[in-house]
Formats: structure tokens, C-alpha cells, sequence
């Protein structure tokens, strides 16, 4: 192994090994049957697991967020969809500036537009419903989204869509036979990264939940403020594994290298 592998190997461990560390803590800290944080753990215990059924709030919160984060990520897909059509096939003027904007929330500190967010919807009374919530979430996701969708399209080959159309194919029937179909992975990978990003969102929803719309990561944010028990570690690893068997079950239909990456799935 020459040189540069070698300092790649360290790079590629000590890089995994900072990805994975706070995952095996809030793992190991799960697990505890103390009733404080300790890791790692004196014993395997369940017990922290078990309180969650026993905690409606949570349980509450997890439903809203599950909710919140299927109708965000659907909107936002809806909206990026056409924007990465126009985007990526249009010439016309101001297109680079019709991508900064969609692209802009990742540009803003959260904390900016969670304090946006809070004057504009009480300028229509819609603080702390879930319509504005879903729209705010909508706008923080679209640009992930946009992305995967816009990469996709940019690959696009056009040729069988003109001559659809060359044969009487209508707009609507060459973009829903055709590429609609040509672009799905960037679809389904934008949607998942778009819905794993607002099922965690805490910043921005700070700002705008009431108590009957208090998402997951708001109550977890607010159970740590008042104790530190092994509850929220027990959350936490419940969601990570969530968020892991949906990647998995993404990779195994379409492969994760192709969505995000744009490479081919191997047979």
C-alpha cells in the first residue's frame, strides 16, 4: 500500500470513527438500567425502551412529526419538481437566479428563518398550526430535493420525449410516460432526505409549535431542559434505527449510490 492509501485508510477511519461514536454512546446510554446517563452501561436493560410506551407526549410528538414530515416532503416535492424541469431544461432569463432563490434556505442560519417564519405566519394567524408548519418545513426541504431532482434531469436524454411529442404525445402524457419515470430515483431520493430532514428538524420549529403541534425533536429538546434521564436516549436510538431501515429499504429498490451519487446499481 503506497503512501497515499495509507493516509486515505486513517482518514476514512477517524472519519468513521467521529460519525459513529455519538451513535454508539446514545446507544449504549439506551440501554441503561439506572435512572441516570452512564456510559457505558453497568447493565443491558430495556427499560428506557418500555418508558416510551408509557410516555404519551412522546408518543404523541412522534405521530405529529411522522405526519408533518410525509405532507412537508410531498409539497416540497410538488414544487421541486417543475422548478428542476424549468431549471434544467430552460433558457431564459434569470434561470441562475430562479435556482439561488429555491437553493437560499440552506444559505440562511436556521435560527433566521425560525425568527422569519414566527412574524410571517402571525401576520395570518397561522403560528403554530400544522398547515404553517408543514409550509415552513416545505420551504427549508425543497432545496435537498431540488438537487437530487435537478441532477437527474440535467442527465436527461430528450430524444425520446421529442419524438413522443413528434407523434402526437401531449405535454402531460410525455412528462407522466416518460419523464416522470426517467427521473424517479431523484425523486424518491429527494423525498427520503427531504422527509428524514423534517422528521429531525428542531431549530426552525422552536419557534413556531404550540403544545398541540409539538413535533419530536421539540419534545425531546424540552424534555432535556427539565431532567436527564436515559428517556431521550432511548428516542434518539429509536429514531436513528428509523432513519436507517428507510435507507436501507431506499438502497435495496433503487441502490443509494445512484440516487445520490448518480451511479448505476450493479446486478
Amino acid at each position: 500500500m503506497n503512501r497515499n492509501g495509507s493516509v486515505a485508510l486513517i482518514f476514512n477511519v477517524l472519519f468513521c470513527t467521529f460519525m459513529l461514536a455519538p451513535i454508539v454512546v446514545v446507544l449504549g446510554v439506551s440501554l441503561t438500567p439506572e435512572g441516570f446517563l452512564e456510559f457505558p452501561p453497568s447493565g443491558i436493560s430495556m427499560r428506557w425502551y418500555k418508558a416510551i410506551l408509557d410516555n404519551p407526549d412522546f408518543i404523541d410528538a412522534a405521530w405529529i412529526s411522522l405526519k408533518l414530515a410525509i405532507a412537508a416532503a410531498t409539497l416540497a416535492t410538488v414544487l421541486a419538481i417543475p422548478a428542476a424541469l424549468a431549471i434544467g431544461r430552460g433558457r431564459f432569463a434569470g434561470r441562475e437566479a430562479l435556482q439561488a432563490l429555491f437553493l437560499s434556505p440552506l444559505m440562511v442560519p436556521t435560527v433566521v428563518l425560525g425568527i422569519a417564519f414566527l412574524r410571517f405566519l402571525s401576520l395570518f394567524g397561522l403560528n403554530g398550526t400544522f398547515i404553517g408548519l408543514m409550509a415552513c418545513h416545505a420551504i427549508i426541504i425543497t432545496p435537498f430535493i431540488l438537487r437530487l431532482v435537478l441532477a437527474a434531469v440535467v442527465g436527461l436524454d430528450q430524444t425520446v420525449d421529442r419524438a413522443a411529442e413528434s407523434l402526437g404525445a401531449s405535454g402531460w402524457t410525455v412528462f407522466r410516460r416518460i419523464t416522470l419515470p426517467s427521473i424517479m430515483p431523484g425523486v424518491v431520493g429527494g423525498w427520503v432526505l427531504a422527509f428524514i430532514t423534517s422528521f429531525d428538524e428542531l431549530t426552525v420549529s422552536v419557534f413556531i409549535v404550540n403544545p398541540s403541534t409539538t413535533t419530536l425533536p421539540v419534545r425531546m429538546f424540552s424534555h432535556i431542559t427539565q431532567t436527564t434521564d436515559p428517556l431521550v436516549a432511548s428516542v434518539s436510538s429509536v429514531t436513528v434505527i428509523f432513519s436507517v431501515v428507510l435507507m436501507v429499504i431506499v438502497d435495496r429498490l433503487y441502490g443509494l449510490d445512484r440516487l445520490l451519487i448518480g451511479e448505476g446499481k450493479k446486478a
